[in-house]
């Protein structure tokens, strides 16, 4: 625990649901929830209109449109999220060179360690300048929390939503938990605060009063000691600015249950190809390959091979999960497919000529056609084969060359987006994030005058920000002796 506020803790607010809003002049305002549109797609995120109706994330979008039926149903568009977030975690950056991202919009920063604050009110000019440049940059709004540790900054940031900022006092820590839910303090999820709950202990209140002991005869020694500290307000854990990945993993649920063997395997090899394009991007290889099938039961069953060596060889991640898949009965159907890589190193053990040659073998296989998933989405942006037939099927590729919410460019209308696709036919709404509301047109699916597009930026004309935060001479003099950043009005 620090005896100043210095670890901010960033949370942009319902960021997914808030950047499409941005994007789109017509939904501001508006009920917007983003994420699988298919019948087994899951709400990524909603906006604060949306959640008014009680919609929710990992709701089952199904049970969103009861809630909601007038929302507008969208699906992620992640190129325009990762940009924004990199524009983000550019300006935190700036803070400090510690800063742990948690997503694409969520990190802890170290103000202490980038020169940047070392009292409350240089803590809170910085968190005030962060908001106030987000803004300007993104067009979004973030909450900031800032405490002592990074537990007390995330429940501050919480606290502060939407569009806020809350600092906590160092000294006053245990006051404010008291009332809390034991769900507020990390590593307490559903289970464990039902046990707790069962024990009497429903408040961090609750949990101080009962002791050290009491916790660890509960929960175990290793969580039971932790809890009590947390209960405390004690949090040690330090900012770290790079944390190593574990696995890199890729998975798909399918709309349909998939019961043809033959399909079965092909995804799987799909996945491989896919899971192997992501550990090459983050330069890495792994030694064990892990396959998780989950079955028409909704039972999940997992498989992992251990390899002689570190790789990242397509064709030895592919034959590798195909083998797995032997082992698992998939008679009934599969609902969800996924391929795993665990033991990740920085170097290879396998033939570097082999390597280069299966270069190509990522870009062929990446252009194959796919089996319908949840949401309309297709690994490699293809558009997917379909076994239904006639108007059905048009309807599924439809939907899937054409995705809502996604963007488009027409020759004579210029810029817009997917407001949804049938019968042969995609509506599309014609705007800009800058300009007005625009006006809606209905084309042909093959219209050739039609095209997909890529994102616009949130805002044209960014103000400049290049010489923020303005940066604190080093002085050992009282608080409030050098200025921290920017203050928002």
């Amino acid at each position: 625990m620090r005896p100043v506020p210095t670890i901010l803790h960033l949370d942009m607010d319902a960021f997914y649901a808030s950047a499409e809003q941005a994007a789109k002049p017509s939904l501001r305002g508006k009920a917007v929830v983003v994420g699988g549109l298919g019948p087994r797609g899951v709400v990524a995120t909603a906006s604060y209109e949306a959640r008014r109706f009680g919609v929710h994330s990992a709701m089952p979008t199904a049970q969103a449109r009861r809630l909601a039926p007038n929302a507008a149903y969208l699906v992620p568009r992640f190129s325009l999220y990762r940009a924004v977030s990199d524009q983000v975690m550019e300006l935190l950056g700036r803070l400090s060179p510690l800063v742990e991202p948690l997503s694409l919009d969520e990190a802890f920063v170290d103000l202490e360690a980038g020169g940047t604050a070392d009292d409350a009110e240089s803590a809170r000019a910085a968190g005030e300048g962060l908001r106030k440049a987000i803004r300007a940059v993104t067009g979004l709004s973030g909450s900031v929390g800032l405490a002592g540790s990074k537990m007390l900054a995330k429940i501050a940031s919480e606290q502060a939503k939407p569009d806020g900022l809350l600092l906590i006092e160092p000294g006053t820590e245990r006051e404010l938990l008291a009332p809390m839910s034991v769900r507020v303090l990390p590593g307490v999820g559903p289970a464990t605060g039902d046990h707790l709950r069962r024990a009497g202990m429903s408040t961090v209140h609750d949990l101080a009063e009962a002791g050290e002991a009491e916790l660890v005869r509960l929960v175990g020694k290793a969580h039971g000691h932790g809890l009590f500290r947390m209960a405390l307000g004690l949090d040690d854990r330090p900012v770290v600015a790079e944390r190593d990945a574990k696995s890199v993993s890729v998975e798909d649920t399918f709309d349909m249950d998939l019961h043809d063997r033959v399909r079965v395997r092909a995804e799987v090899e799909r996945l491989a190809v896919r899971c192997v394009e992501r550990l090459r991007a983050a330069d890495r290889s792994g030694r064990t390959v892990v396959l998780k099938v989950r079955r028409y039961d909704f039972s999940t069953l997992t498989r992992s091979e251990t390899l002689r060596g570190p790789t990242d060889d397509p064709t030895v991640v592919r034959e590798a999960a195909g083998r797995l898949l032997e082992s698992v009965d998939t008679t009934g159907g599969v609902r969800l497919l996924g391929v795993g890589v665990t033991g990740l190193a920085d170097y290879t053990q396998e033939d570097l000529f082999a390597q280069a040659a299966d270069a190509r073998e990522l870009a062929r296989r990446s252009r194959e056609p796919q089996p319908p998933r949840s949401g309309g989405e297709t690994a490699g942006g293809e558009e997917p084969a379909t076994e239904e037939g006639g108007r059905e099927g048009e309807e599924l590729l439809a939907a899937r060359r054409w995705p809502a919410g996604h963007d488009v460019r027409h020759e004579e209308h210029g810029h817009g987006w997917v407001q949804g696709s049938g019968v042969g036919r995609v509506t599309v709404r014609f705007e800009e994030p800058w300009g007005a509301p625009g006006r809606v047109a209905t084309f042909r699916t093959d219209d050739p005058r039609l095209r997909p597009a890529d994102p616009l930026p949130l805002v044209r004309e960014p103000d400049d920000y290049s010489s923020w935060p303005a940066r604190r001479p080093k002085s050992r003099s009282g608080p409030g002796s050098c200025e921290g950043g920017e203050s928002s009005p």
